[in-house]
């Protein structure tokens, strides 16, 4: 099943007043281009400007924006038709981002950090998901969103649950001073709009994970935001942390869009702070249902935290990266049998939205079974010289 989208189902609450920009692959550019949404159409960028690298660096980037001529590429309407297709035809959206970095914040919210604990401690069994839950709060004890990691009062937590031989790794970058920053993904390998995203086959045990990513420039000054879904394979990672790599990173496992907005005098950080993230997945093969919210104003460390110990004189990023700031978001919800909690279907249609971002829409299927992913660095580097 591909879903079938509007403009109007996928566009900020504000469209008229929000500076958006993403990418298009063109057939007959023979790669992609630059977009901004005006008036309903897609307006081709290419003219003025080509990588969205180098247009997230420029503070004029508003104003080129605004006054950039170029080709209509066709009202969004119709290129979301092409881009929800099974096999998508040109011209479709892609992901906003080019050749940044793609990097993701783990454990960000107390209830993920119980889950990600729980997925430890299974080693990777869902079965044992439920019964883990319920012992794991009678250990902690306390409410975990209202600590501050790296606080006197963290600290003193960690040293109780080491007496007790209740600590994780995952405790670790969830309270602890350090935050858990990874590489999601590579340059040019993330899915957009309407795209199908990938399971590892060998999974049984797995989620979506909706967020808001953060458009951050070489000097680490976040120019915009955007959604994603950084798809999880609990059984994998909960195996093992070593396996994180074959957890987060295969063929189509990272979706990110439709859009950047950029921050302007509309839209701003504090936006980011006070976003309502809601997540629904809708059953292909069955009649399953699941609708949920991520809230922003519980994330255990602020957006620009995340930014400051992703970037700094430890590490530099000269394209610039996407950053994904977590959630809270763990689906427990059974759906193949009691005790069973949620995993994907094949089919499963994932919408993640917030009124100031639009919708970012996928369907899942099996990496092994998507077309695989061939444009990378070379090919892109080939497009820009003509």
């Amino acid at each position: 099943m591909s879903p079938r989208l509007t403009a109007r189902d996928i566009l900020p609450d504000d469209a008229d007043r929000a500076l958006l920009v993403g990418r298009v692959w063109r057939d007959d550019q023979q790669g992609p281009v630059l977009v901004t949404v005006r008036d309903g159409q897609l307006i081709d960028l290419s003219a003025t400007i080509n990588v969205m690298a180098d247009l997230l660096e420029r503070d004029d980037a508003a104003e080129l924006i605004a006054n950039a001529e170029g080709e209509s590429l066709g009202s969004l309407d119709s290129l979301l038709e092409n881009s929800c297709q099974t096999s998508q035809r040109a011209p479709h959206l892609l992901a906003p981002c080019d050749v940044q970095a793609i990097k993701a914040c783990g454990v960000t919210f107390a209830v993920s950090l119980l889950e990600r604990v729980i997925e430890e401690q299974a080693g990777g069994d869902a079965a044992r998901a439920g019964e883990l839950r319920e012992e794991l709060k009678r250990v902690i004890g306390g409410d975990l969103s209202k600590i501050r990691p790296g606080s006197d009062e963290a600290m003193a937590l960690k040293a109780e649950l080491q007496s007790r031989g209740a600590w994780s790794q995952y405790m670790e970058v969830g309270i602890g001073p350090d935050a858990e920053v990874f590489t999601k993904s590579q340059p040019l390998s993330s899915v957009g709009q309407g795209a199908a995203v990938g399971l590892h086959p060998s999974s049984r045990w797995n989620n979506p994970e909706p967020e808001i990513v953060l458009a951050v420039d070489a000097q680490g000054n976040a120019r915009g935001a955007t959604l994603g879904n950084d798809v999880n394979l609990r059984d994998v990672e909960g195996r093992s942390a070593l396996l994180l790599g074959k957890a987060k990173d295969n063929n189509a496992s990272c979706a990110i869009g439709p859009f950047i907005r950029l921050f302007d005098d509309h839209f701003s950080i504090d936006d980011v702070r006070s976003a309502m993230v809601s997540l629904r997945i809708e059953g292909n093969d069955d009649d399953f249902l699941l609708e949920d919210q991520s809230d922003m104003r519980e994330i255990s460390r602020d957006p620009l935290d995340l930014v400051g110990q992703t970037i700094g004189a430890h590490h530099q990023y000269p394209d610039g990266f996407m950053l994904f700031l977590g959630t809270m978001f763990s689906p427990i919800q059974d759906r193949d049998g009691p005790g069973q909690g949620f995993t994907h279907h094949l089919g499963d249609v994932v919408t993640i939205s917030t009124p100031r971002l639009g919708a970012l829409v996928n369907r899942v299927e099996r990496s092994d079974q998507l077309p695989p992913w061939t444009y990378g660095i070379r090919a892109w580097l080939s497009h820009q010289r003509g």
